[in-house]
């Protein structure tokens, strides 16, 4: 028997808030083409209806909407000290899709953004500009995916096919597209490029299960993985962040063992771990919203305004994680 409360929810993006400048482009018109049966809904500004007063991420995220916008200002960032750089001197990202179609407890979003709606600014081209005059100065290392999930976006946005193109086109960008969905299917039949990083988020069976909600399985990650690498990718595998449980160690041992029962380690790139960490604002914010949550039960220490595990836990985790994937990487290849 379904729970009643089932059928208190509209579908995910049962309704399409369209600007106005955006709505004759023609990315929105494929975007909408392939939501033909959502209600749309004329705006004058994204803001208007992302960052209104008095809305609750939580409830959102039972039917979240879409918004299609023109991204305006700002197109490109410089990458945040908290963010790996991966040894590159000029790393910057974008965010051409604001949230995320998964509802992880531990995502930062949740404390960043007013609103769990998701926004897709359709003026990609504008973006690709910008890096170009970047590149006209120096290399570029750019990641595309980390105040959303392109790849599990793709076949509403195309977003990923489109960066590939472009970064075909420019040797002297590299692109990290970070991910945690199971969708390789979706960019199969493009021809593998050597700037270009597919990074997989990979957890625990047990994280996946209670933190991870909506995403797929380890085993459905894993498999899209070797896809990916069989076909001649370059694949970074990211534990990171590392979430702090009671079990944590058996959790974590057992996954890394898993990860490279399936995956020859001679296939992966590199590999990123990183503890659970995030801004000390974005943490408040996230208090009132979940007040239950065990992942922000822990005692946070704050360093420069980041929240994070003690340096114990923090130096505990980051030990165990090296030494367990340093029995099948090479030092070198593990990035903190």
């Amino acid at each position: 028997m379904n729970s009643s409360k089932d059928g208190l929810w509209n579908t995910d993006f049962s309704h399409i808030y369209v600007e106005r400048k955006a709505a004759d482009h023609p990315r929105a018109k494929r975007i909408l083409s392939r939501l033909k049966n959502s209600r749309l809904i004329e705006i004058g500004h994204y803001k208007d209806v992302f960052c209104r007063s008095r809305q609750s991420f939580r409830l959102q995220k039972h039917s979240p909407k879409l918004i299609l916008a023109v991204k305006e200002g700002n197109l490109l960032y410089k990458g945040a000290r908290v963010c790996q750089d991966f040894g590159n001197h000029h790393f910057y990202y974008t965010s051409c899709v604001m949230n995320c179609p998964y509802d992880c407890e531990y995502c930062y979003l949740q404390g960043m953004y007013p609103s769990a709606n998701i926004v897709i600014f359709v003026n990609l081209e504008d973006i690709f500009l910008d890096v170009e005059k970047l590149l006209k100065s120096h290399p570029v290392y750019l990641c595309i995916s980390y105040d959303t999930d392109l790849l599990a976006l793709e076949g509403i946005t195309g977003f990923v096919s489109s960066w590939l193109g472009f970064a075909s086109r420019h040797d002297s960008l590299v692109i990290e597209l970070r991910t945690k969905s199971a969708n390789f299917n979706a960019i199969k039949d493009i021809p593998p490029l050597d700037n270009v990083i597919l990074a997989w988020t990979l957890s625990p069976v047990e994280v996946i299960h209670d933190y991870e909600e909506g995403t797929p399985s380890l085993q459905a990650r894993l498999k899209s993985i070797k896809r990916a690498v069989d076909r001649g990718w370059k694949v970074r595998l990211c534990f990171d962040p590392i979430i702090f449980t009671r079990d944590w160690k058996r959790q974590y041992g057992a996954c890394v063992k898993e990860v490279f029962e399936e995956l020859s380690p001679d296939s992966i790139h590199d590999v990123s771990l990183g503890v659970f960490r995030i801004s000390k604002e974005y943490l408040k914010r996230i208090h009132k919203d979940r007040p239950n949550s065990l992942v922000f039960a822990y005692p946070f220490e704050e360093r420069e305004g980041v929240c994070t595990y003690s340096s114990g836990h923090t130096k505990e985790m980051r030990d165990f994680l090296y030494s367990e994937i340093s029995r099948y990487i090479p030092g070198d290849k593990i990035y903190f």
